[in-house]
This record gives C-alpha cells, sequence and structure tokens, in this order.
C-alpha cells in the first residue's frame, strides 16, 4: 500500500470512529428520552450495570459527582423505580445502591437487539482480529481518560 492510501486510511478509520462515536451518543440521548432521565443518570445505570451493586460514595467516585449531586441523581432513580437502596449484609451501617429487576429488563429491551448485533458481528472476527479490537478499544479508553484529566486539570487553571 502507497504511503498516501495509508494515509487516506488512517484519515478514514479516524472519520469512522468519530461518526461512531456521535451515532453512540445520539443513540444514548434516544435512550435518555425513552427512559425519562439524564444523561449523568443513564451514566449511573451502567456504571451499576457492568459493576453491580456499590455505595452512593462509590459510584459518585465514579462519576464525578459530589455526594449531594449523587444524592440528587439516586433520588430520581429511585423515584423512577431504576434503583434501590439495600443495606449492606457485610455492615448494616452501609447502603448499597443497585439495579432493579425494571431496569435489567428495559435495558435488555433497548440493548438488546444492539447487543446482539455486535456479537453476531464479533462472531465473524478471527482471534487475532478479536485481540486486536479489544486492544484498541482498552488504549482508546485509557487514552480518553488521560485527555478527561488533562481537560479538567486546563479547565481548573483557567477558573483559578
Amino acid at each position: 500500500m502507497s504511503r498516501e492510501n495509508r494515509r487516506a486510511l488512517i484519515e478514514r478509520v479516524i472519520s469512522e470512529i468519530r461518526a461512531q462515536q456521535n451515532t453512540t451518543d445520539a443513540f444514548d440521548e434516544a435512550v435518555c428520552e425513552a427512559l425519562g432521565i439524564h444523561r449523568t443518570d443513564h451514566r449511573c445505570l451502567d456504571i451499576l450495570e457492568r459493576h453491580g451493586r456499590m455505595t452512593a460514595g462509590k459510584l459518585g467516585a465514579a462519576t464525578g459527582l459530589s455526594s449531594g449531586a449523587t444524592t440528587a441523581l439516586l433520588d430520581r432513580l429511585v423515584r423512577a423505580g431504576y434503583v434501590r437502596r439495600v443495606p449492606d449484609a457485610g455492615d448494616r451501617r452501609r447502603v448499597l445502591v443497585e439495579l432493579t429487576d425494571e431496569a435489567r429488563r428495559i435495558a435488555a429491551e433497548l440493548y438488546g437487539p444492539f447487543a446482539d448485533e455486535d456479537r453476531a458481528d464479533l462472531e465473524r472476527c478471527t482471534d487475532e482480529q478479536l485481540a486486536f479490537i479489544a486492544d484498541f478499544a482498552r488504549r482508546s479508553r485509557e487514552r480518553n481518560e488521560r485527555h478527561i484529566a488533562r481537560v479538567r486539570r486546563q479547565s481548573r487553571r483557567k477558573s483559578a
């Protein structure tokens, strides 16, 4: 492949990733509208779905919210029937937050067909391709995390 064709292919990949990020954002927004929740609420539900029950403090840290904002978010999600607060069996003074069965049912309804198509696409890949995709996704996530921190540091310096 010529140097120009390779550059064009790299630009095409970058363009497709950006377009994919935008459509993922639009899909998530459509889900939020369907559920009647905020984007931050949605992120909270996703964290709970991926990591399981946790304390409000840990959830707040994962979302970057203050304790007051986390409490307000959880109050909204409890009222909506998507999360519940449960006592920690290991420490009765502590309360954990978990998804409700209704939240899991709705997630399966909204995201299930999407996930099924993703799995079907991935089934067509070789093990080497899957390993590359997983590694690329991990590096991309790590890059996002680094640049989130960089932008936040810059923003704090400007506002100080």
